[in-house]
């Protein structure tokens, strides 16, 4: 088995970049990508890194020289003849070429367009600009990059002992969860892990851990390059950003309340199976699936990302039954800040109801928690978002108003049209 401590201790970034491969990133981020390569392929969209953890100061801990160096050499990345084989050629949720010839051929000859990188108050500005299926491909590996950096920089100061001890408490901690979870019946679990993990190599480790400790109820990784590696099920199907943007490109407020749906017919046109699912709560979950169509209904299910998991699930739940659909052959994915006991929680309330389904993310890759003096490796909040589509800034309201993103102005109107009231908030942890 590697030797992560060692690898620490000897890093090289040359030897260990922290992003190896375009391929090092989440399997709907590629889906999306094509997507929109169809469909979208004259938007131009801008990106940038929102830190929520204001606490964790990242200019003050990141070395400016060694993020630049990280970043430059994801720009240098282009796919290997083995990883578009790989894409050209495997089957993903039963469907073979998945991606068509003319997506494959553009991906072969991409390079990720240029960053812009600023300090202010003592947090990284990072943006990316330009045609939305090229900048969204920064999402993330930039993430990827500013969470191990800032990891780096902790256990630079350990000795070599010291890494092995921490790996051991840090393999130890995963290997408990392992051992709660693999007699829960029914389980189905995935790796959502890669955007805040601790490293790619401790990633690897876990992916092999719950692969091994699980069996079955491991059902893959949202990882590309380590569902390629060791040959387990690649997993994801869309993400907030695609009604984002979409809504951002509305000229009025009737075309607005229809963007998320424009979306998933678009999606409708390319998929089927387990890759429809929806995911309602861009700008509420209630109002969405109020307002739906009812060919929506016979997808196969939603992904739960913010708000009460348990509400959000009854809500679907109610709305299945509603449009005469049968809520016990509906996939309910949970994805939002799992750990193993709101997991068997959920498992527990809803098993037998729907068919739920866990997407297990920082929590799996990245749990130090009580692993070093104060906490100093522990995971915390950061994303990488779309913020405006030609010109016009984006929103995200979510079932919890503390993910809220966007001008005050606009998210104002949005919960006007989206008929958003009263919202409970809840703590974002991850």
């Amino acid at each position: 088995m590697l030797d992560i401590a060692t690898r620490v201790y000897n890093q090289k970034w040359k030897i260990d970049p922290i992003v190896r491969s375009l391929i090092d990133t989440d399997f709907y981020k590629l889906l999306m990508c094509q997507s929109v390569f169809r469909n979208k392929s004259d938007t131009d969209v801008t990106f940038s890194l929102i830190n929520r953890s204001k606490s964790i100061r990242l200019a003050e801990l990141i070395d400016e020289g060694e993020l630049r160096e990280q970043l430059d050499h994801i720009r240098s990345l282009s796919l290997t003849r083995g990883e578009s084989t790989w894409l050209r050629g495997n089957t993903f949720y039963g469907k073979r070429a998945m991606f068509s010839p003319e997506f494959m051929e553009w991906f072969e000859g991409l390079q990720l367009p240029p960053y812009h990188l600023e300090k202010r108050d003592g947090q990284y500005e990072l943006t990316f600009e330009g045609k939305w299926h090229e900048v969204m491909l920064w999402e993330i590996p930039a993430l990827a990059v500013l969470m191990e950096l800032r990891s780096r920089t902790v256990l630079q100061e350990m000795d070599k002992f010291e890494l092995q001890v921490l790996y051991a408490r840090g393999m130890t901690k995963l290997w408990e969860k392992v051992e709660r979870l693999r007699d829960l019946d029914g389980l189905r679990l995935a790796d959502f892990g890669t955007r805040r993990r601790h490293s790619f190599l401790w990633q690897d480790w876990c992916v092999q851990a719950m692969n091994e400790g699980l069996g079955d109820k491991f059902v893959g990784t949202s990882n590309c390059l380590i569902a390629m590696n060791r040959e387990v099920e690649a997993i994801g199907t869309n993400a907030h950003e695609l009604p984002m943007v979409y809504a951002a490109l509305a000229n009025t407020d009737d075309e607005l309340r229809q963007a998320p749906y424009d979306v998933l017919a678009d999606w409708h046109e390319e998929h089927d199976g387990n890759l429809r699912i929806i995911l309602p709560d861009t700008y509420g979950t209630k109002g969405f699936l109020d307002n739906a169509p009812d060919w929506l209904a016979g997808w196969t299910g939603i992904r739960v990302d913010s708000g009460d998991p348990a509400t959000a699930a009854e809500i679907a739940i109610e709305w299945w039954k509603a449009r005469g659909e049968d809520p016990t052959k509906k996939m309910v994915i949970f994805s939002d800040g799992l750990d193993v006991e709101k997991i068997i929680e959920l498992q527990n309330q809803f098993r037998g109801r729907v068919i739920p389904s866990f997407g297990w993310g920082t929590l799996m890759t990245n749990d130090f928690r009580g692993l070093t003096p104060e906490d100093s490796i522990a995971p915390f909040s950061i994303v990488c978002k779309a913020v405006s589509a030609n010109g016009n800034p984006t929103v995200k309201l979510s079932d919890n108003p503390k993910k809220a993103m966007g001008p005050a102005a606009e998210i104002a109107r949005y919960k006007r049209v989206f008929g958003v009231g009263e919202q409970t908030s809840q703590d974002v942890v991850v």
